[in-house]
């Protein structure tokens, strides 16, 4: 009976290796630096493309409708940086309670899933206007971005509600921490969620996506009389979304699904706190969509430019005055 013991003992598998995170402190700069130029540009950005849209831009097409609301999401993602920005100058250590602390998560992952989608969606209406402009005219009429926006707002908000219960704020080295999805305590829960989200809300759209460009640029390319201009509008367009979905969020999620499966691993402790800290520098490379996204309202529209063109005019008049 011993010796069956000990087999049964000797066939457990072996406990992960628990560690404790390193702080990582010398990033902190990084960080705040990175989020605070982010907010810089980004927050009088959207704020302006917002003005643009509801303002110069009557009436609206089907596209833009898609855009204003990509440059609303990302205004709501920006406006909670300041809290980021204080975390990371503060040495990791957290001072606006829970409540707080699961909010500024959510709208991080709601800003980076909505807009994945909201770029798809945008994608494949570029893609159906210009391979199939006469089959499918009746894509571009307004009623059916306002339902395909409307959508997508509710299953971002669906897909993002699991946060609300894993994560939270944790206490430790005399400091509260506001840990992220990849740090959440539930990890079983958070592995089943984190494959979920980064199949059906990442790589499904990043296929969609470079396919989608793919079959534009080849269309244009082989069509008969093709102007150039529309040819380089296409080439700019592909370049700045797989620039955003390849550079921003590609990175952010290799290395969180890295991370939460590493949590659940036998690894060493240096191969755990490495990935935890490119990890830490990958994430504000996610945040960093949002610059992608004000270069794609300034080169998806013609009426876009020249909106922001009559504005500088005005104020530059005003001004001189």
């Amino acid at each position: 009976m011993a010796s069956e013991r000990a087999d049964n003992v000797s066939a457990l598998p072996d406990p992960p290796t628990i560690c404790e995170d390193e702080n990582f402190l010398l990033v902190k700069s990084y960080l705040s630096a990175f989020y605070g130029l982010i907010f810089l540009v980004c927050f009088p950005g959207n704020i302006v493309t917002i003005f643009v849209y509801f303002v110069k831009m009557r009436p609206w097409k089907g596209s833009t409708i898609i855009m204003l609301n990509l440059s609303v999401t990302d205004l709501l993602y920006v406006a909670t940086l300041p809290f980021f920005i204080h975390y990371s100058a503060n040495g990791n250590n957290w001072i606006f309670g829970n409540f707080m602390c699961k909010f500024i998560h959510f709208g991080f992952y709601f800003n980076m899933y909505s807009g994945i989608i909201f770029l798809s969606c945008f994608s494949i209406f570029r893609f159906l206007v210009v391979v199939h402009p006469v089959r499918c005219f009746f894509i571009q009429k307004k009623r059916w971005a306002v339902v395909t926006c409307a959508v997508i707002w509710m299953i971002s908000l669906a897909i993002i509600s699991p946060l609300g219960t894993l994560i939270s704020i944790k206490y430790t080295q005399n400091r509260t921490v506001c840990s992220d999805l990849s740090s959440a305590d539930d990890l079983d829960t958070t592995r089943w969620y984190n494959w979920l989200l980064t199949i059906f809300a990442f790589f499904l759209p990043l296929v969609t996506v470079t396919l989608c460009y793919a079959l534009i640029i080849h269309a244009l390319a082989t069509g008969p009389r093709t102007q150039t201009y529309y040819k380089q509008k296409a080439r700019r367009l592909a370049v700045i979304l797989l620039v955003v979905f390849y550079v921003c969020f590609l990175p952010f999620h290799i290395f969180q699904g890295i991370r939460i499966e590493l949590r659940a691993q036998v690894a060493s402790c240096s191969l755990k706190n490495t990935i935890l800290f490119m990890f830490i520098l990958t994430k504000p490379l996610a945040a960093l969509n949002t610059f992608g996204n004000l270069l794609l309202y300034v080169v998806a529209g013609d009426s876009f430019q020249h909106a922001i063109l009559s504005l500088l005019k005005f104020w530059t008049h005003k001004n001189l005055k």
